[in-house]
């Protein structure tokens, strides 16, 4: 750790202490677990009165999340999107995380909209129920009524919340910085997935960037009287009071309920596949939360949706690259999407190509046999990440989202639907990818940014190599070279070294009789007096060497030949 993250430590000190308190509890339970001794088991229990070592490492892990607080649970509802890192069996644990919070008192509510707006809330709404209708870690929901007579949802952050996840996020880094100097946390790369999950939680404290979002999606689907989007009131809001139309209508959760009102669930199904499949394949630029929680129906089978403070947003290549990768599967081109992966992720320099061709050419013959009509995309996409985990390959953060929507999107049709298929639905679009890559509009757009990547190398190729030519002539040139597997090679030359050295050492003592010495009863070994320096030094000396054979032995390279 540096120099310069002690300060953190120091200034956050209490929080530290918590945190390690929580993760030795749990650390605690889970080396219990591994005993056989019942009566240990049940002694260690959490906040629920359940028996912590009894539960499975992935449930631990959520336990300690919950037990740690808001941010922490934020974080893990982020990182149920990564299952490449963490996962599928911990990311589905994760994603069972669930705020649950006490709201803020009326009075804290009216002082923060008093800040934020610079009024009393009786003079900016005809009504606002200071009492909340939905409370989470980040914000809570107030109805109210303005004074036009439309019925609003009033979205207040939680006073305190941005210095709480200041907080938590430099112990965060913190602890990112001392996973990276553990092999087995250092793989997931702890750094760069705190700092990532950090901007992340920082967008969604940032109600402006939602009020943009609804913004844009309520101009995307302007002409489709089909879905509904919240329109965001901008007098009324700021970066922590957003203001946005009160939708009423029946949320997914209550199939029962929703067969009572008459609505034709096939038919929202099949739409609301549809509206993401829109999204995400026609704009790049979808709704990234789509549980049943954040989606209502209101008459006419419309579709409502809530809580756009988490959208993802996709690039043109890799959607591209995404939609090759479907196909590939239906199609059952094994080396096209090896292709695809190695072009999208992130490969360690150790992976076994042919262990992960197989597995692949497996998964393909698996999935490519069912028929469209009853193909498991969730299935497929959790089956094709825990590859991709189990080989260390990293994938963009826009890839992982949009596999964890797909996922959540299927069982989210499925709950309305039981026998519904995302696949049944994307064979027109299966058929719109087909032609789009025969284009001539997308091929021109892909000579297009050819040639714009091209002249940029044509300007910038002859300054490079004028700054390398000024370096060389300087002499500031440098060349890095990273060795991989070199430090265990050096280590046994100075080990060998050091024992060479101390046994020649150690023979000049012995033969020169340096005291103290010992008389042996006649001779030993030729020595009338054996120095005891010079005598322990020969033995470390030769178990030095031992031990060096020993290990070279069993590395498999002691004259083995490439």
């Amino acid at each position: 750790m540096r120099i310069s993250t002690i300060p953190h430590i120091y200034r956050n000190v209490k929080r530290w202490t918590e945190i390690l308190s929580v993760l030795s509890k749990y650390g605690l339970a889970d080396w219990i677990s591994r005993l056989n001794i019942e009566r240990f088991k049940t002694q260690l229990k959490g906040r629920e009165g359940k028996a912590l070592a009894q539960q499975t490492p992935e449930q631990r892990i959520r336990m300690a999340l919950t037990d740690l607080g808001h941010t922490f649970i934020k974080l893990g509802q982020l990182l149920s999107t990564r299952p490449d890192l963490t996962g599928v069996a911990l990311a589905q644990e994760l994603s069972q995380l669930r705020d649950d919070v006490p709201a803020d008192p009326p009075e804290t509510v009216r002082q923060i909209i008093e800040t934020e707006l610079g009024q009393q809330p009786e003079e900016l709404f005809a009504q606002l129920d200071l009492i909340p209708v939905a409370s989470a870690s980040i914000g809570q929901i107030h109805q109210g009524q303005l004074r036009t007579g439309e019925k609003v949802a009033v979205k207040i952050q939680r006073a305190g919340i941005e210095k709480t996840v200041r907080e938590d996020l430099d112990v965060l880094a913190g602890l990112a910085l001392l996973a990276e100097r553990i092999p087995e946390f250092a793989q997931y790369r702890p750094k760069q997935t705190v700092a990532e999950m950090a901007r992340m939680l920082r967008r969604e404290l940032d109600f402006g960037r939602e009020e943009r979002n609804l913004q844009q999606f309520a101009l995307f689907f302007e002409d489709d009287s089909t879905i509904r989007i919240p329109r965001p009131f901008t007098e009324l809001s700021t970066p922590h009071v957003l203001t946005m139309e009160w939708i009423d209508g029946v949320k997914l959760q209550d199939r029962d309920q929703l067969q009572a009102a008459g609505f034709d669930l096939e038919e929202v199904a099949r739409r609301g596949a549809n509206l993401y499949f829109r999204m995400i394949f026609a704009r790049g630029y979808y709704h990234a939360d789509p549980h049943p929680g954040n989606i209502l129906l209101l008459p006419g089978n419309v579709i409502g949706l809530l809580d756009f403070g988490m959208v993802g947003r996709i690039e043109e290549r890799l959607r591209e690259s995404i939609e090759e990768m479907l196909l590939a599967i239906v199609q059952n081109d094994v080396a096209m999407l090896i292709s695809l992966i190695k072009r999208v992720g992130s490969f360690p320099i150790d992976l076994d190509q042919t262990a992960f061709s197989s597995d692949v050419a497996e998964f393909v013959g698996v999935y490519s046999e069912q028929p469209l009509e009853s193909f498991d995309l969730a299935g497929a996409l959790t089956d094709m990440t825990e590859i991709i985990r189990c080989y260390r390959i990293t994938l963009p953060v826009q890839a992982t989202m949009l596999i964890k929507v797909l996922i959540t999107l299927e069982g989210t049709v499925r709950l309305l639907s039981p026998k519904f298929s995302l696949m049944e639905v994307l064979r027109p679009f299966h058929r719109k990818m087909v032609l789009q890559r025969l284009s001539p509009l997308r091929r021109w757009r892909k000579l297009r940014r050819l040639r714009f990547e091209f002249e940029q190398l044509l300007e910038e190729l002859p300054q490079r190599m004028i700054d390398i030519l000024e370096q060389v002539q300087s002499g500031t040139f440098d060349v890095h070279l990273d060795h991989r597997g070199l430090g265990p090679s050096v280590n046994r030359l100075v080990l060998g070294m050091l024992a060479s050295a101390l046994f020649l050492g150690s023979s000049l003592m012995l033969s020169r009789e340096v005291p103290p010495v010992l008389f042996p009863m006649g001779t030993f070994l030729g020595f009338h007096r054996i120095s005891l320096f010079g005598a322990a030094g020969c033995l470390v000396a030769v178990l030095l060497g031992l031990r060096l054979l020993r290990s070279i032995g069993k590395s498999g390279h002691l004259d083995h030949r490439e």
